[in-house]
């Protein structure tokens, strides 16, 4: 599909549904003129603000490119926006947000190894009985689930505390940094080897569940589990039964299914639950993310070049 603009002018670029300051000032340093969406310019970039549901039934047919400000795309799917306009092509916010999700799920995963959640709420010192759950990363296996952006940006965290790293992608072509790299579809053989799960793959049809009851069960006693994703990728009733059986060591969950989490769920009086209210990437660090990768595809959208997160639409991400 080309988006290749006329060479010569800057390229076009509409800001909708409303203007923002700091991305109008993304798009001129990357060499981009703000245009309103009507206007006459044989190629149009179309940085969008808004959900699916606002989107417009139909686009100029200028329009060449849409860029949008989620990393997840699974309600653009649902909705059939995508459907109606498939001559032009869409980009996601995939990997603008990684280096911040991958700090929390850092977070998530320490706390839990080191058995940060009964400490903080102890109201005496307790060291003999909280000792013998105390864990390391040092030497430990932590496989990503999803090695795209946050994966990719959790690798180096984790090699600098000593722990090895299994990448799980669609494809197994390898990943830097990791000790090993599986084709999803070979990630049965991952469970029995590792020590702890960090969930990172995108939310489509065929990842429904795609941590469930037997995947659980594989894992070790003291296994973590982390998920900053999309809340249906782990099957939560089968959570709630592991953790109540002992089967894992605990979750650490920004994303929950359902969102949020009702207030009298299981979850909430597990002490091996620890759920923060997907927060992973926070709304004051958002908004310059998001305009550092407005530049970025701007900038490659002007020199005709490949896009950063194309929405895959076989693929469904």
């Amino acid at each position: 599909m080309s988006h290749t603009p006329p060479s010569g002018a800057p390229v076009a670029v509409a800001l909708a549904p409303h203007d923002d300051a700091l991305l109008r000032d993304a798009i001129e340093r990357a060499g981009g003129r703000v245009v309103g969406l009507d206007a006459e310019d044989p190629a149009v970039a179309l940085i969008w603000q808004g959900g699916p549901a606002e989107f417009p039934e139909t686009l100029p047919r200028s329009v060449r490119w849409v860029q949008l400000g989620s990393a997840g795309v699974e309600k653009w799917f649902g909705s059939g926006v995508l459907d109606r306009h498939p001559d032009v092509q869409f980009t996601s916010a995939t990997g603008a947000y990684a280096t911040t999700v991958a700090e929390h799920a850092l977070a998530l995963l320490l706390a839990g190894v080191r058995y940060l959640p009964a400490q903080i709420s102890a109201q005496k010192w307790s060291g003999e009985l909280v000792a013998p759950h105390v864990g390391t990363l040092r030497e430990s296996t932590v496989t990503i689930v999803g090695a795209g952006g946050i994966g990719r940006a959790l690798i180096p965290m984790l090699g600098a505390l000593g722990a090895h790293v299994v990448a799980v992608n669609r494809s197994g072509t390898p990943v830097p940094g990791a000790m090993e790299t599986v084709a999803v579809a070979q990630l049965g053989q991952v469970w029995a080897q590792t020590d702890h799960v960090v969930i990172a793959a995108p939310a489509t049809v065929a990842t429904r569940h795609l941590v469930g009851a037997a995947e659980l069960g594989a894992l070790k006693p003291t296994s973590w589990v982390i998920n900053v994703a999309r809340g249906d990728l782990l099957d939560t009733d089968a959570v709630v039964a592991a953790l109540t059986l002992g089967a894992i060591g605990g979750v650490g969950l920004d994303v929950t299914d359902p969102e949020p989490l009702p207030d009298d769920h299981p979850l909430w009086d597990l002490p091996n639950a620890i759920i923060t209210p997907h927060v992973a990437n926070p709304p004051q660090r958002q908004a310059g993310a998001y305009a550092d990768r407005v530049a970025a595809n701007v900038a490659r959208f002007a020199a005709g070049q490949e896009l950063i997160a194309p929405v895959d639409r076989a693929q469904g991400y």
